[in-house]
Order: C-alpha cells, then structure tokens, then sequence
C-alpha cells in the first residue's frame, strides 16, 4: 500500500524515537493504511475529506509516537486519534459555517471531481456501504456517527469504542443507541429518494 508522501517525507526527516524508531512506524503505517483510509471515507463520506483526515492522523499519531505503547493495537491508537480529529473538525465546519464543493447542493448534484485512482475506487467497493446509508452518516451527529462506524462497521466491542473514544461504556452505549435512531430516521424520512435496503 502506498503511503501518502507528506507522511513519508515527514517520518525521513525525523530520527528514531527509542526503541520505537522509524522502521517500526513505517511498516505499521503500511499495515494499518487501507483500514484506516476505510475509516476516514465512513467518517467523512468523501474521498477528499477522508484523505485529510488519514493525513492528519499519522501526522500526529508520529509527531507523539514517543507515547504510543506497543503492548496495545495501533490501529484502536490511531482509530482514537482519528475520531477525536473528525469530531474537532465537525465542530470546527459548525462553526465555520462555509459552503463546501463536496456538499451536495439543492439538486443533489455534488461538485466533487471524479476520482480516477485505483486506490480510492477500491475503496469504496471494499467498503460495501449503500449511498443512503453514506448520506445517513454524513447527517449524523460526529461523535454518533464514530461510535456506529466503530460498532457496526468495524466491529469492535464496547470497550474496545470506549478506549477509542476516551468515553465510559455507558457513554459508547448511549451514542451507539441514539446514533442508529438518527440513522433509521434519516433513512425513514428519505425512503422514497432511496432504493430499499
């Protein structure tokens, strides 16, 4: 898998961090990269969007690589990472409230260019989700959306979500529990705009 070149620049340019040098970063990186951009599409719902997200997040996941513990799975480190990245970045865009080329307008007509990389196509193939379901996650309140992204999608365990999201379990539980009511609602409310399930 490729990695991104910023990244790669940037983890040349660095030494080593102990024990935990380069090398190690690199091929965990390499590892790690499809589930990750994976991740990033169903958070963001858009290719452009996901490639900043997975951008940023091995940025910082190297810039406190000295933090991380090797007794624990990277890829619950750098999904921890990621959710808490696209939660400040949705409560940034609220706030910012400006018009993005990616947002669909009135018509439903999005103003995104295509995306001709393999990479990107397999992707969402890989991923299996249905159009209405990606628009149902995309309305979604962030930390709902991350909390079923990581239940659903990826499969982990309450407390796997829990350590992810720095949150109690009955906390995971509530956003798992509300964010799927969000989701069945959209879906119920744009029924006749979709193909059935």
């Amino acid at each position: 898998m490729k990695i991104p070149k910023m990244v790669s620049n940037l983890v040349r340019e660095r030494t080593g961090n102990g024990a935990l040098g380069r090398e190690v970063y690199e091929a965990k990186v390499r590892e790690s990269y499809k589930r990750a951009y994976a991740m990033a599409y169903r958070l963001t719902g858009s290719h452009h969007d996901a490639d900043d997200l997975v951008q940023e997040t091995f940025l910082r996941a190297y810039r406190f690589w000295h933090r991380y513990d090797p007794s624990l799975p990277f890829l619950s480190w750098i999904y921890r990472i990621m959710s808490n990245l696209s939660v400040d970045t949705a409560r940034r865009k609220a706030r910012l409230r400006t018009l993005s080329l990616d947002a669909a307008d009135a018509d439903g007509r999005s103003f995104e260019p295509a995306d001709k990389s393999v990479g990107a196509d397999e992707a969402l193939e890989n991923s299996q989700l249905d159009e209405a379901i990606v628009h149902g996650l995309r309305a979604m309140n962030a930390e709902f959306r991350t909390a079923v992204v990581l239940s659903d999608l990826e499969g982990m365990s309450y407390e796997e979500i829990a350590e992810v999201m720095q949150t109690s379990i009955g906390t995971v539980r509530s956003r798992i529990h509300r964010g799927r009511k969000q989701l069945r609602e959209f879906l119920t409310a744009h029924r006749s705009e979709v193909a059935p399930l």
